[in-house]
Formats: structure tokens, C-alpha cells, sequence
């Protein structure tokens, strides 16, 4: 993508600098990051790119070259979650992000222009839209020398698509974009922002872990995310802790016995569960039993179908056929309601994996999936 020879066709001059950020897929730790647990993400080789120059008289000017739009111009110092560009469309995310900087007392008020393109699926639960606000953060702190952290500019993010956009989304997809390292998974604690860089070196193991796009689109800002939200606070309210966090996978049992409302009962099952199951992952890796995580990711999926309620046919049949033609492990990943799969494959099995699933999409009428490897990839950097 040559954002920068675009950037200056499009605004006749040329851009200050370009910068990039990725779309992450998780590996395990599902609603889990805004009941302040553990996830375990990793940055794919997908990106949101920016080409961003600074300006000095409040206006931002937003462009992508994935939308069919004209330029967006707006004032920073009119920014507000209220505003026409507060609440829909993909300058939210962007706009939000300028928004949330000024928020916090950071001086961004000169404006800038923006080009941005994306090679990150949207509606694919691959976070297109963490991407944008981390790679429009990462712009802006660096051309205004705002000195901030990348696990700052993740946090800025979060509050871009929590206040501006509208979405009630945890820190992870922010944190994986801005902070995930090449070769690794990013091990974060959602409590206190705390994360490890663990060694998630596949084709060494000779494994692969593909990404199955079902291309059934989902949307978290349609409140079915929120509802799930809601619910888990309410459990934690019920069992009289901050957050879901806080009650031991050992005391699961017991916790649950307290719950009265079914649904309630069955979100809490899951989030306390998976955050066991982000550890179990952990120490696996830590023992090198790489293959070993296989079973866990399935478990996962179970908990996602019948628990939270957040999968679909599509995702269901990406896991069965996957799990069938040989695969080590299947979960659906991210917000749910369609979006993707992650499956763990022997290298040497992997195409037939991925044949055995696109036969199954064909027989059952749907949508021809989209298959990929997920190569764990550097986390938002400057690229020129």
C-alpha cells in the first residue's frame, strides 16, 4: 500500500510520516478482559497503515482509501461524543481517538490529515477497528511529541471506541495492537496492564495456526455485547466482588450455587473458566507442549457455544469439520455472532484441514470461508 503516494495526491503535499498497526487474533481468553482477567492475543501481519501530517489550525481531515467517501473535516476543539461524527461510521474511530487525547489534557488541537488503508477483515473479529484507533494514536503521539507509552496510546484507544464510538469493548484488542512483538503471544493481565511477551514459535514446532474467516459478519455495537457486559457485572455484584476476576476457579462451583438468574450463571461459568483456561495455556507453553494447548482451545469454543451464547452455525462447523479432518484444536475468536475461528494444525495436515472445511461451508450453503495462516507479527510501529 503506497499511503504516503497517496496521502499526497489526495491532500497535495506530503505526509510527515506513516505509520502502522495490526489486527490481532486471540488465542484463548474470550470476554474476559473487561472483568479484569487474563488473555493471551497475538498481532497478525494485517494492518491498519496512516499517513499522517501534522496541521496548526484545528481542522482533521480523514480519509480511507477502503471507503467509498469524500475526505471528513472536522475541528478538534468540536469533538464530541454527541457530534455527528460521535456515534457511527469508521471516522468515529479516528475522530475518537483525537477526542480521547484532548480529553486527557494532551494538546492535539492543531489537527492533521489523515489517509488511512487497511489489509485487516472488518466484521471478521480481528479488531479493524483497534487497528484504526492504535495506528491514528500512535500517529499523533509521535508528530505532537506527546511521549506517551504504547500501553498508554492502547488505553487512549479504548477510551476512543468506549465514549466516542460507543462500543463497551475491553483493553486487549488495543493492547495486542500496540504492544504484541514478533514471534510471540501477549500475555495480558486486564487488572493492571501488566503483560509478557510469551514465545509462540510455530513453524519451529512444526505447526501452523490458521484463521478462519466464516465472512458472517458481526457488529458488537448492536448491544448483544453490552447484554453479556451487564450480565457479568451483575455477577459480581451478586457475589460480592469488583470484578469477575476476583472469584477462584476452585471456588467455581460454589459461586455458582449462589447465582439465582440462569443467564447470569452461565456468564460468570464462563468467564471464571476461561481465565483458568488463559493459565492452563500459559503453563503449557511455558513446558514447551505446544501441541498440548489443542484440547484447551476446543474447550474454549464449548464454553463460547453453550455458555455465553456468542457463537454461530458457521463457527460451529469450523470447529466440528476442523477437529474431524484432524486438527490438534478449534475455538471461535473474538466478539462472536460470526467473525472467525482459530485452529492449531500440524504444518503437515494443514491444507487438508482447510479443504475438509471449505467442503463442509459448500455442502451446507454457505459463504465460502476465507483461510490463513496467523503468523505472530510486530505490534504498531513507525514505518517511515
Amino acid at each position: 500500500m503506497d499511503v504516503a503516494g497517496q496521502f499526497a495526491e489526495l491532500y497535495g503535499y506530503e505526509a510527515d510520516g506513516v505509520f502502522s498497526a495490526p489486527g490481532r487474533v486471540n488465542l484463548i481468553g474470550e470476554y474476559t478482559d473487561f472483568n479484569e482477567g487474563f488473555v493471551l492475543p497475538l498481532a497478525l501481519p494485517h494492518t491498519a497503515v496512516a499517513a499522517v501530517a501534522r496541521r496548526s489550525d484545528g481542522v482533521l481531515r480523514l480519509h480511507s482509501a477502503d471507503i467509498d467517501a469524500p475526505v471528513a473535516e472536522l475541528r478538534v476543539d468540536e469533538l464530541t461524543p454527541l457530534s455527528p461524527y460521535g456515534q457511527g461510521g469508521w471516522a468515529a474511530y479516528p475522530a475518537g481517538v483525537a477526542w480521547a487525547l484532548r480529553e486527557a489534557g494532551h494538546d492535539v488541537t492543531g489537527g492533521a490529515d489523515v489517509h488511512l488503508a487497511s489489509t485487516v477483515p472488518t466484521g471478521a473479529g480481528l479488531s479493524s477497528s483497534a487497528a484504526l484507533e492504535v495506528v491514528m494514536a500512535l500517529a499523533l503521539n509521535d508528530l505532537y511529541e506527546l511521549g506517551l507509552t504504547h500501553p498508554e496510546l492502547a488505553v487512549i484507544a479504548q477510551r476512543a471506541e468506549n465514549d466516542f464510538v460507543g462500543v463497551p469493548c475491553g483493553v486487549m484488542d488495543q493492547m495486542a495492537s500496540a504492544c504484541a512483538t514478533e514471534g510471540h503471544a501477549l500475555h495480558l493481565d486486564c487488572r493492571d496492564l501488566s503483560i509478557r511477551q510469551v514465545p509462540f514459535d510455530l513453524a519451529a514446532q512444526g505447526l501452523r495456526l490458521l484463521v478462519v474467516d466464516t465472512r458472517v459478519k458481526h457488529a458488537l455495537g448492536d448491544g448483544a455485547y453490552a447484554e453479556r457486559r451487564s450480565g457479568c457485572e451483575a455477577g459480581a455484584r451478586a457475589l460480592g466482588v469488583s470484578h469477575l476476576r476476583d472469584v477462584p476457579y476452585t471456588e467455581l462451583p460454589d459461586a455458582l450455587e449462589k447465582l439465582t438468574d440462569d443467564t447470569v450463571r452461565d456468564y460468570v461459568r464462563h468467564v471464571v473458566s476461561d481465565d483458568h483456561r488463559v493459565e492452563r495455556v500459559i503453563d503449557l507453553l511455558d513446558a514447551g507442549d505446544v501441541r498440548g494447548i489443542g484440547p484447551v482451545l476446543t474447550e474454549g469454543h464449548a464454553s463460547l457455544r453453550d455458555d455465553l451464547r456468542i457463537s454461530c452455525p458457521e463457527l460451529d462447523l469450523v470447529v466440528s469439520t476442523a477437529n474431524a479432518a484432524g486438527a490438534l484444536g478449534a475455538r471461535m475468536t473474538g466478539g462472536g455472532f460470526g467473525g472467525s475461528a482459530v485452529v492449531l494444525v500440524e504444518e503437515v495436515d494443514a491444507d487438508a484441514v482447510t479443504k475438509a472445511v471449505v467442503e463442509a461451508f459448500a455442502s451446507a450453503g454457505h459463504t465460502p470461508p476465507r483461510v490463513f495462516p496467523a503468523v505472530p507479527s510486530a505490534g504498531a510501529r513507525r514505518v517511515a
